[in-house]
């Protein structure tokens, strides 16, 4: 007997399979399926029936007076929560909000601007309490600088309020200092400091007679550098023949008394002629010089590091 093959069989179940089919289904099955339904038709039924049936009641109204919802997760006021300085961030992203908003107002120029005192590093960070590096400080100084910009007349209030915030206490511009100016007798009165030297200066019109300490100047200062320094505000302004100076001046050195008596001299000059203050900021000779030398006590020896390397 010989044995069906593969193909052979295939074609036998298939044939099977077809015929089992025909003959199970009913056509008007089939025809059902063949004709487009709604899903709100119910079998057997038209349409029109359907609307006479009795719709189902709808939903009660919301009462949103006591209707309470909870958020999935507390959400953090500051956006700068999850950072490692949130408070610093949040100061600096208001600052940039101000500086964004008011961009377009009109500016003056750096040394135009009011002198502000601000928070030092070590009085900001105990503000914020947060340990915040010198760059970032240095970032939000400069937006506090820009925002201090804006013309005076046009500043609005919240920026105000905002700069006022960031002064140290104490703050030393705040106090506005009198204008020395020459007494009655046509006398500017002046003081200087350099190191350990202290000058008290009396400048008034003449010939440019110099006294120092009851001396001529050519014996207070055997160095033509001194004298010269000393003078540098007059001569810098070609001013050496048009007033007298009467020179107190005592402590330090020959060189650190000279320096005192230029700052000295350049003071009093001003009160004269407040004209030439470019000039004398320029020549320097108005300028603070806030170095000083610290005493040691008598009979005090600084104890000397041991080298690393010295066996003990």
């Amino acid at each position: 007997m010989a044995r069906p093959t593969p193909n052979g069989l295939t074609q036998a179940f298939q044939a099977l399979r077809l015929h089992s089919s025909t003959t199970s289904r009913p056509v008007t099955r089939c025809l059902a399926r063949q004709t487009r339904t709604y899903a709100t038709e119910v079998e057997g039924q038209q349409p029109s029936a359907l609307a006479t049936q009795e719709q189902a009641p709808a939903a009660p109204e919301i009462d949103f007076t006591n209707f309470s919802r909870r958020p999935a997760r507390i959400v953090p006021a500051s956006p700068s929560y999850f950072s490692g300085s949130p408070r610093f961030i949040d100061h600096v992203l208001k600052l940039e909000s101000l500086q964004a908003k008011y961009a377009s107002l009109p500016t003056v120029a750096a040394g135009d601007a009011p002198r502000m005192a601000w928070f030092k590093l070590a009085q900001f960070r105990d503000y914020v309490g947060e340990p915040v590096p010198m760059k970032k400080y240095k970032s939000l100084v400069k937006i506090l600088q820009r925002l201090n910009r804006i013309q005076p007349e046009m500043v609005p209030g919240d920026v105000k309020r905002t700069l006022e915030s960031f002064l140290r206490p104490g703050n030393p511009y705040a106090v506005q200092h009198v204008q020395r100016t020459v007494d009655e007798n046509g006398r500017a009165r002046a003081k200087g400091k350099r190191k350990e030297s202290t000058a008290v200066v009396q400048l008034v019109e003449g010939e440019g007679e110099v006294i120092v300490n009851g001396k001529s100047l050519v014996e207070a200062f055997q160095r033509v550098h001194d004298r010269e320094s000393a003078l540098w505000a007059l001569r810098c302004t070609q001013r050496l023949d048009k007033y007298n100076a009467w020179i107190t001046v005592r402590g330090g050195g020959v060189t650190g008394q000279a320096e005192a008596i230029t700052l000295a001299i350049g003071r009093a000059l001003l009160m004269h002629e407040p004209a030439l203050k470019p000039v004398l900021r320029k020549a320097g000779v108005i300028t603070v010089d806030a170095r000083r030398v610290e005493r040691k006590k008598p009979g005090h020896v600084k104890a000397r590091k041991m080298p690393t390397w010295v066996k003990r």
